[in-house]
């Protein structure tokens, strides 16, 4: 298994705009991850149709082999021209990551992108040419582990023009602001949110224009097994537990009856931890050999709860979310910050107390918050592999 490129963007709509003006487009394959930001003309639902057609465009193009001049000259000549300013324009940022750590980028009107090795900003060498009378700087190098990649659009640079800060908030600030996060987060994405949390600030939670916020971290692979829900078969019961035990990743149980099966086939004491109780979430336990125990499906369901905070558009306090001692916080925290890799064991055995007409319905639904798990996991850019078990 080699680097494990992790990926991710957040983006704040101008005050007042439904649409954001700026887009980002992610395509993973089993080589490479390409990366496409783009930024469009004015904001709103004009610049959100020029951004969305630059990304899908290029994207798309770079994915099926095209050069970066056929990228570019077909985004050109795609682009329709606005009825007031008589322009097709809308700005980019491109990457594509081997997943050996090679890099190629071409930046055409965005802020330069930054660039962290060691704590410190790197000065990129770049090449400058000209297509289609765009000025377009290209830069080729390569990733080490922990290096850190961020592109933004022009929101983050403007940050607090004329409320806080007279002139925004210049790229040497930004620089020194992503040289503190940047080794002190594993995640890209609260790399990502954390500076938009901050522009969101500046901005007193008006922005006065699209931000967005794109962080690439090459990361050592990070393996956690996660076994929920008992086998409708008992006698697959060791299966399961050999599975989970495999391998040096972190191990998770959530659910009462699968902890009872790996403390039963480990021969290991469950320990109920009574020294942090929660009112909304149930206590976690210890066996010996797993990382962390807890309850099943309440504890799944506030943790579902608390990602799609972490994962929606609402920037304050998305972070702070993941911060509790409760399960649900652990489990969270955990996907979030040391994951790359997720292995879900899934059993299909039916608990029938998640069957009684008295119980809230979420309980009767425990596949459903599995899938919502497995969905918010992805879409931070984890790679889930999910075994059902009948």
């Amino acid at each position: 298994m080699g680097y494990f490129i992790d990926v991710a963007y957040d983006s704040l709509n101008k005050f007042g705009e439904e649409l954001c003006g700026d887009k980002v487009e992610i395509i993973k394959n089993k080589d490479e991850v390409i990366l496409v930001m783009s930024d469009g003309l004015g904001s709103g639902v004009k610049a959100n149709i020029l951004a969305t057609l630059t990304t899908k465009i290029a994207a798309t193009m770079l994915r099926e082999g095209s050069s970066i001049g056929e990228t570019v000259d077909t985004v050109v000549n795609t682009l329709p021209v606005c009825n007031v300013r008589k322009l097709a324009y809308s700005t980019f940022t491109i990457m594509k990551i081997k997943n050996n750590g090679d890099v190629y980028i071409v930046e055409y009107d965005n802020p330069p992108i930054f660039f962290i090795r060691d704590n410190k900003v790197v000065n990129l060498e770049k090449r400058e040419f000209i297509i289609n009378d765009k000025l377009i700087k290209e830069s080729n190098f390569r990733l080490k582990k922990g290096d850190t990649l961020t592109a933004v659009s022009d929101g983050v640079i403007h940050a607090g023009v004329g409320g806080i800060l007279n002139l925004g908030w210049q790229w040497e600030n930004v620089a020194e602001y992503l040289e503190r996060i940047s080794s002190l987060e594993k995640s890209a994405k609260y790399i990502t949110k954390s500076l938009a949390e901050v522009c969101n600030n500046f901005y007193i939670n008006k922005p006065g224009d699209d931000t967005t916020v794109v962080s690439v971290k090459l990361r050592e692979p990070e393996v956690v097994n996660l076994f929920t829900g008992p086998p409708t078969d008992e006698s697959k019961d060791p299966w399961v537990v050999k599975q989970l035990m495999k391998g040096n990743g972190k191990k998770v149980v959530c659910g009462g009856t699968a902890a009872n099966i790996v403390s039963r086939e480990l021969k290991e004491e469950i320990i109920v931890n009574l020294d942090y109780i929660d009112k909304e979430v149930p206590p976690t336990a210890k066996i010996k050999g797993i990382d962390l125990v807890t309850e099943g499906v309440l504890t799944l369901s506030k943790a579902v709860e608390k990602l799609k905070g972490f994962t929606g558009s609402d920037i304050n306090g998305n972070i702070t979310l993941l911060g509790g001692k409760d399960g649900a916080s652990q489990l969270v925290k955990l996907l979030v910050e040391d994951c790359t890799h997720l292995n879900l064991y899934v059993g299909k055995a039916v608990n029938p107390a998640h069957q009684n007409p008295d119980f809230p319905v979420d309980l009767s639904i425990k596949l459903k918050i599995v899938s919502d798990l497995i969905r918010l996991i992805r879409s931070l850019g984890k790679d889930v592999n999910v075994i059902y078990i009948n």
